[in-house]
């Protein structure tokens, strides 16, 4: 039964990847990438100082790695290889030993040294122990040998001639020790013992590649620093390898290597070509690209599943040149590899950019439609599978769900997409793109360095001039999206005078309200229409809007700007005839110190009245049980609120509905 399951799977997986070669490759280059990452080891729960700025006791500032991985290549195919790292960090609290990564079913540690005397190795970790007590701003440097076992453990691979590594979210640690958390970026060294015929990259520039008798020496060295989950060995024997000069559209006008290793009979030609005018099309909005190389391989059928945003060189599946894959892996060396989530919790600063940064090029390529058409459907997805949870909880920063939930297709790729297409509606297209290259060209707190999505928002609102943590908040913070029940009504006030009267409420169940800018089309009897803006500060808003023209039709949102939400605009006759159950303005309003809140109910039974401030908060709430239908009043005492402005909110058993309340001192 078991033999028959495999080939079945096998069966579908092959058909599937058939099908998604000829039509999904081509408008979802993400999800596969969503699928791939879903399928790997989850992250093992550790501690961190702070979740928003993550410390520790020391920072890694370089890895110097020597590995003979000559044997891999040829059969049996062994996974061992013999290795030493040199660890070079600064100190930045008191410290006689360090705790490194360093997984025991795939690592074995044999000795340490220079400034490490002895170690332990158990389980995840490694201590080391040093030969002093080290002071804040000492630089330190232990060498660690060490072995790789003939372990199938899901980072370092070998496979009929390939040796290649998969590290996100936490393989690095099984191919070298290393503090392997993705706030923690430093340069690397590499170099790699491997047969003549064989092809081997890494991150950073080619430093040389000198021939020893039967030996091919590769040495790869990246002067920017890497987050250890995008360090990256790709190799094989007989790899093709083209290489594409770009040259920069703005000063010094240097150009930059672009590398393409593709397996025989594969032909990445046209993305070759592709690849300078998408370059172009990224500096352009984003700034110079980060680093002194670029790359892309693709690797054996062990790979099987999307792309990995290795630092300047992307590894892609087998036969994978696709243009989605290359725009939204691409758009990660400036997203996630040059600035670089620093917790599991901020992950949306990676694939969300890079998801909406795929949808910016196929608008550029195809037409702003396209890139419409492209939101649309990431938005549509997102609704239709929607799991429940918000995009980042910040206890994920600490205890990182597992990957189903954290590389989740619908929220983290898709939601995560269409929430910075909303952003752009929000703040208008110019400060929109005007914030995305200087969050991009900060040198002095991003660039090259991690972000959370806090950093991020405070950044956003430095420069756009406003305070943009209520947007990032309710939809990065919060699950599921607004549904929204609208009914308008049209005021013949003679004299050729006419009253557009629109109110909104929000009756979602599985999340809080929503603020949000809305735009509303009239259109008139002369054939003419205009389109304006309000905000949404609450649930049961109303709005009034004096017309010297005859109205005829209202249109809710005309251009999908709120991509994500549920939404339903009926005239105010049919919201009438639908429900009785209403919800009047306070009587008076402003008020000081007593209001009465006027309300109708289609049946008895239990009402709640809460007064809450702008933001949500609980002041007072009543609980009456009203034994009649139709109208009641409720006087509410003001005494003891300060003046400001306040949300009333009556729930009953089916329905919440809102108005708006402002209370004034007495003079």
């Amino acid at each position: 039964m078991k033999i028959k399951t495999i080939l079945l799977f096998t069966l579908a997986l092959l058909v599937s990847s058939l099908i998604i070669a000829q039509d999904y490759h081509q408008t979802h280059g993400s999800g596969l990438c969503a699928h791939g990452k879903q399928l790997r080891p989850d992250i093992q729960p550790e501690n961190l100082r702070s979740p928003n700025s993550p410390r520790h006791s020391f920072d890694v500032l370089n890895y110097n790695l020597d590995l003979d991985i000559f044997h891999c290549y040829a059969s049996p195919y062994p996974r061992t290889f013999t290795a030493s790292n040199i660890v070079t960090f600064r100190v930045d609290s008191t410290l006689n030993s360090i705790e490194l990564n360093a997984d025991q079913t795939s690592l074995l540690v044999e000795s340490v040294g220079m400034s490490g005397v002895s170690f332990l190795q158990d389980d995840n970790m490694l201590i080391i122990n040093l030969d002093e007590e080290y002071q804040p701003g000492d630089t330190v440097m232990v060498s660690i040998e060490y072995r790789h076992l003939n372990a199938i453990d899901q980072a370092f691979y070998v496979d009929n001639g390939f040796v290649f590594t998969d590290c996100e979210p936490q393989g690095a640690r099984k191919w070298f020790p290393c503090y392997d958390r993705p706030s923690d970026k430093a340069t690397l060294s590499l170099r790699a013992k491997v047969p003549l015929n064989v092809k081997l990259g890494s991150n950073g520039s080619l430093a040389d590649s000198v021939v020893v008798a039967d030996s091919l020496w590769y040495t790869w060295v990246s002067r920017d620093p890497i987050a250890t989950y995008i360090m990256v060995i790709t190799s094989r024997v007989n790899y093709n390898l083209d290489i594409v000069y770009w040259t920069k559209p703005g000063p010094p006008f240097d150009t930059l290597p672009i590398r393409f290793y593709y397996n025989p009979g594969e032909n990445p030609s046209q993305i070759e070509d592709l690849i300078i005018p998408m370059a172009d099309y990224y500096y352009s909005i984003f700034g110079d690209h980060p680093f002194e190389k670029d790359g892309f391989a693709t690797l054996s059928p062990q790979f099987s599943w999307g792309g990995m945003e290795n630092q300047s060189l992307t590894s892609l599946c087998p036969g994978c040149w696709y243009t989605p894959y290359i725009a939204h892996e691409f758009a990660h060396q400036w997203f996630g590899d040059m600035i670089t989530c620093a917790t599991w919790a901020d992950l949306w600063l990676n694939e969300g950019f890079a998801t909406y940064i795929q949808a910016l090029w196929t608008g550029e390529a195809n037409g702003q439609q396209a890139y419409i058409n492209e939101l649309n459907s990431n938005a549509s997805y997102y609704l239709t599978n929607n799991p429940g949870w918000a995009i980042s909880n910040p206890d994920w920063a600490t205890n990182p769900p597992s990957n189903g939930t954290l590389f989740n297709y619908a929220i983290t790729y898709l939601k995560g997409s269409c929430v910075l297409y909303m952003y752009r509606y929000v703040v208008g297209d110019s400060l929109f793109f005007n914030s995305l290259y200087e969050y991009a060209n900060d040198t002095e707190q991003f660039r090259y360095q991690s972000a959370t999505i806090p950093d991020f928002i405070q950044k956003m609102s430095q420069v756009t001039g406003q305070d943009l943590e209520w947007f990032f908040n309710e939809w990065l913070y919060q699950p599921n999206h607004p549904v929204y029940s609208n009914s308008y009504s049209f005021e013949n006030l003679g004299n050729n005078l006419w009253n557009v009267n629109f109110s909104t409420e929000q009756v979602q169940g599985n999340a809080p309200f929503f603020r949000m800018p809305l735009e509303l089309r009239v259109r008139f009897s002369d054939a003419t229409d205009t389109v304006f803006r309000v905000m949404n500060d609450y649930s049961g808003q109303g709005y009034a809007f004096l017309f010297d023209k005859q109205p005829i039709s209202l249109t809710f949102d005309p251009n999908n700007q709120i991509i994500l939400k549920q939404a339903s605009t009926v005239t105010a006759a049919e919201s009438m005839h639908k429900m009785n159950t209403k919800l009047y303005q306070p009587v008076p309003n402003p008020a000081s110190t007593e209001v009465t809140i006027p309300f109708d109910l289609e049946k008895p039974g239990k009402v709640r009245l809460m007064l809450q401030d702008i933001s949500g908060r609980d002041i007072s709430m009543v609980d009456l049980d009203v034994q009649r239908s139709g109208h009641h009043e409720y006087r509410l005492n003001l005494s003891d609120i300060n003046p400001g402005t306040y949300i009333i909110r009556m729930e009953t058993g089916r329905e919440h509905l809102s108005t708006k309340l402002i209370v004034v001192g007495l003079k």
